[in-house]
């Protein structure tokens, strides 16, 4: 596999609908927990996760070439 900056650096949608529930779910679940422990570090990393969950884009699954949208799943709204 070789590294492509340009592919890296093209934002295109690439995550699923269940994909992208399961990283909200899992994106909230870090910032809840991270307000019970008051770690500024987790926090920061739920919204990472949740906010790449809302635009669809894995830059992980952009690296590898890999997507889980299924025919029919929309476009982001943002």
């Amino acid at each position: 596999m070789s590294f492509d900056i340009k592919r890296l650096c093209k934002r295109e949608f690439n995550v699923g609908t269940k994909d992208q529930k399961i990283r909200l779910g899992a994106g909230v679940g870090i910032m809840i927990f991270a307000s019970i422990i008051e770690s500024g570090i987790l926090m920061l990393a739920g919204l990472l996760v949740a906010g790449l969950a809302l635009l669809k884009w894995c830059p992980a699954y952009t690296a590898m070439g890999k997507t889980t949208v299924e025919p029919g799943d929309q476009p982001p709204i943002i």
